[in-house]
């Protein structure tokens, strides 16, 4: 008897030991941190505040964990290893269209990069109208799009772009990108051809298949790992779904202007005011820089919307997610482990969101 009491006290104990560390877990905040550059609107390599930026907006991570960055008006594509030390792998920081190596390519604008196999990196050329590829020794490549008249007729390679926003890379290879200006999602195959995936060129919200639906100048861009896209269709406030078949459907938010706000909820109960940095996490958690709101909202694979981290006012303050703040967060992007990080366009900083 003596020692069935023993026992049963002892498994008691574990029980209730593993509840306070599972609650302990299910507790823990996450915390927002700086993670590169000094805060002011500048250029210069180096490790954590030795580093700055100039209005960074596109973000992307490889399977090492470190992160590409979309400098935007600095017109380079810079890269940050896991200790926040920032080198520049492409662009001579000159407004232009070159291909080369390095420093000596040029981009004019660029607001978006993804990362591909084989350490390729690519780059929404937004002001050149182009899509561009960084191979892993630097050199720079046009894949698609020409920003100037051509007296032939012209190749998928050649179509004219108009402003892509955003862009994201399938397991498969292919590239995926918005087309801004022309309200359409267009994809690159592995082979190098150009297609449209979904929109009918038009400003509009609705849904349907491939061209049958339309978009309103969308932005940001991802893919999962089953080759659904998310797209931030920031004129009309909402998060829309393209399933592998092409059909479109609205996942959170309500369209149109008038439909701005920073509601939580589930589906067209939620609302938000201009997102544009889109990405998504292993478990299907789709994570939006809602920029007008300055805040990171995170959505559920069944549409529920929250705010993840900021408190909707301009600001630069580290610290709990409930009480740190961000001053127009333009890119995300997500790790394998859940970290978050943010592209904070006017702080001039990478941003940091772990437990």
């Amino acid at each position: 008897m003596l020692r069935f009491m023993i026992k049963k006290n002892i498994l008691l104990f574990l029980a209730i030991v593993c509840f306070i560390v599972a609650c302990g877990k299910k507790n823990r905040s996450a915390k927002v941190t700086t993670l590169a550059g000094s805060g002011t609107m500048n250029f210069a390599d180096g490790k954590g505040t030795d580093a700055a930026f100039s209005n960074l907006m596109g973000l992307a991570i490889d399977s090492a964990d470190n992160i590409y960055v979309a400098d935007s008006r600095n017109n380079r594509i810079r890269k940050v290893s896991s200790d926040g030390t920032v080198i520049t792998i492409a662009g001579s920081g000159k407004d232009g269209s070159e291909d080369g190596k390095g420093t000596s390519a040029s981009f004019f604008f660029p607001v978006a990069v993804a990362t591909g196999t084989n350490g390729n990196v690519y780059v929404a050329d937004t002001h050149n109208s182009l899509i561009r590829k960084i191979g892993p020794d630097g050199t720079v490549t046009t894949l698609v799009g020409r920003n100037q008249p051509v007296k032939k007729d012209l190749s998928d390679s050649l179509q004219k772009l108009d402003n892509p926003y955003g862009i994201a890379v399938g397991k498969d290879g292919t590239v995926y990108f918005t087309d801004w200006a022309k309200d359409l999602v267009c994809k690159i195959s592995p082979d190098g051809k150009l297609s449209e995936v979904a929109g009918d060129g038009a400003p509009g919200a609705e849904d349907g298949i491939g061209h049958a639906a339309s978009f309103y100048l969308p932005e940001g861009i991802a893919v999962d790992d089953h080759n659904n896209l998310y797209v931030a269709d920031c004129y009309n406030n909402t998060i829309r779904k393209i399933d592998a078949n092409g059909v479109v459907t609205t996942l959170a938010g309500k369209a149109f202007k008038r439909n701005q706000g920073s509601k939580n909820g589930k589906g067209a109960m939620a609302s938000f005011n201009h997102p544009c940095g889109i990405a998504v996490d292993q478990k299907g958690n789709v994570y939006v820089a809602d920029v007008g709101n300055n805040k990171i909202r995170k959505i559920t694979a069944d549409g529920v919307v929250s705010t993840f981290a900021g408190t909707g006012q301009r600001g630069l303050a580290n610290g709990d997610v409930k009480s740190a703040s961000f001053n127009r967060p333009f890119g995300v992007a997500v790790d394998r482990a859940g970290n978050v990080y943010i592209a904070d366009y006017q702080n001039n900083l990478v941003r940091k969101i772990s437990y």
